[in-house]
């Protein structure tokens, strides 16, 4: 377990979740983030939920929540999280954790706080194999960011794909050349569209998904951006031959 000093321990962060038909796992998630001493808010943006989410939610009084009248998506219900939030640091949680416990959000915040980073990302149990190959999951959906990432580009992310988020920060963070610390997290899962909505369903949910990524770049443009981002992780492990080797890949395909 991360032990947080006197100091960080005064530092507040804004932690923000965006829910879409999530009241079989959001309490979960909520039992740790709306008790944790570093958050001092707690925000849900509930993106047209259609289940009781929302019902879920107000079981957390401290939990500020929004609610969207339709589903729109992540990116725009991030926006969403941003515009609401008042501090300048944010966490960025999934509201489909399981296992996640207070040391994790520790570990998660701990280098940005520590100053030996300015973004942290996690690198779950269940991420993909490829992702914990090369040490770093570049659409984690779990990570800490400084507020002004995003603050002033609210109008612009309400014109991303449903689920370009993600990929929209790693091009700020590749422009900014921001820092990244990689926090493991080798007891936590996010649970699969396949398990939360059937096989098939699933299955094309995440299509939908790789599609919305490749409207905002190309899968060679994926991989370059994902090397770009190890390229700035602190204490990233030598020899990085796969990361060289994913860039030659690229370069003969060019």
């Amino acid at each position: 377990m991360t032990e947080l000093t006197a100091p960080h321990k005064s530092v507040h962060i804004s932690c923000i979740i965006c829910a879409y038909n999530e009241a079989p796992r959001i309490a979960a998630v909520l039992a740790v983030a709306a008790a944790h001493p570093l958050l001092h808010e707690v925000i849900v943006v509930d993106d047209g939920s259609t289940d009781n989410t929302a019902e879920i939610v107000r079981q957390f009084p401290s939990v500020k929540l929004i609610s969207q009248p339709v589903n729109r998506g992540k990116s725009i219900a991030m926006a969403t999280g941003v515009a609401a939030a008042q501090n300048e640091l944010l966490m960025l949680l999934d509201a489909d954790l399981t296992g996640l416990a207070i040391e994790h959000v520790n570990a998660l915040a701990f280098p940005v706080l520590a100053g030996k980073a300015d973004v942290s990302l996690s690198l779950r149990r269940n991420s993909l194999a490829i992702f914990r190959a090369i040490g770093l999951d570049f659409v984690s959906g779990e990570r800490v960011i400084r507020k002004e990432l995003l603050s002033d580009v609210l109008e612009e992310m309400h014109g991303l794909p449903r689920f370009g988020i993600e990929v929209f920060m790693n091009r700020r963070i590749i422009a900014q050349q921001l820092s990244i610390a990689v926090t493991h997290w080798p007891t936590v899962t996010q649970s699969r569209k396949t398990e939360k909505l059937g096989y098939w369903k699933g299955i094309r949910a995440e299509w939908r998904m790789l599609a919305d990524l490749f409207q905002l770049d190309y899968p060679l443009a994926l991989i370059s951006q994902t090397y770009q981002l190890l390229l700035l992780r602190i204490n990233r492990p030598a020899p990085i031959a796969f990361a060289v080797w994913i860039l030659k890949l690229r370069d003969s395909l060019l």
